[in-house]
């Protein structure tokens, strides 16, 4: 109970599966000042970065029809209109595809992008290269999952691993109905998450752009295929 008023008053909400993180990081560090003092220290820096990296923070999910928003805390680092994922098998061959990039300081949660029937999830096994590589989206150990509306079009969403990450967690099946900004998954330790828009839909982010998961509004159904622009400044 102590601890857990402590998490209140610091407003921090830990994600379950960063439970045992945290322990482990807690016990280490008391280790480390039977040790050492300063080495006890560094074990407490450690352990608020696990806590934070846990973190699983309530969000203000846009309720407005249409609305496509970020499914990962990040950086917009690429909007280029590529091939879709084969294992996904999605009706177009191409579309833009949004990619939000998550250091080890970004909140791991992952969110649906935007209601709809989970109608495929596809894990593929691969490398650990850089996320931030465009090669990654084909190379590297992912989890995609793929969304039909209810007007029929589809959106994509491919949880990919980076350098650090070593495992991706997905707790949703086919059949499954999620809500926009839904919880579904998490990412250990840093990597990226790409969402591939419906054809026709352009993107109301720019790259460079900081995302908020579950907030952040990557595109908009019912809008123009006119792209938002932006410059750095």
């Amino acid at each position: 109970m102590a601890g857990g008023s402590a998490f209140a008053r610091l407003k921090v909400r830990l994600h379950p599966e960063g439970r045992k993180f945290v322990a482990i990081f807690a016990a280490v560090t008391l280790a480390l000042f039977l040790i050492w003092e300063p080495l006890g220290w560094v074990g407490v820096i450690l352990t608020i970065w696990c806590l934070a990296f846990f973190r699983d923070p309530i969000r203000a999910v846009p309720q407005q029809d249409g609305l496509v928003v970020s499914p990962a805390d990040g950086v917009v680092q690429m909007i280029e209109r590529v091939a879709t994922p084969p294992e996904l098998g999605m009706q177009a061959a191409e579309l833009t595809r949004i990619s939000v990039f998550m250091d080890v300081f970004d909140c791991h949660v992952n969110r649906a992008p935007i209601g709809g029937t989970v109608t495929k999830v596809a894990y593929v096994e691969g490398k650990f290269l850089n996320a931030s590589l465009d090669k990654a989206s084909l190379d590297n150990e992912r989890n995609g999952l793929l969304l039909t509306l209810p007007d029929g079009r589809e959106v994509g969403m491919v949880q990919i691993a980076g350098l650090v990450a070593r495992r991706i967690l997905c707790w949703v099946q086919p059949g499954q109905a999620l809500d926009t900004g839904e919880r579904f998954g998490l990412i250990r330790f840093g990597s990226r998450v790409d969402v591939y828009l419906p054809d026709g839909v352009a993107p109301l982010v720019a790259v460079g752009q900081k995302a908020v998961a579950g907030e952040t509004v990557l595109a908009d159904l019912a809008a123009g295929p006119v792209a938002r622009r932006a410059r750095m400044i």
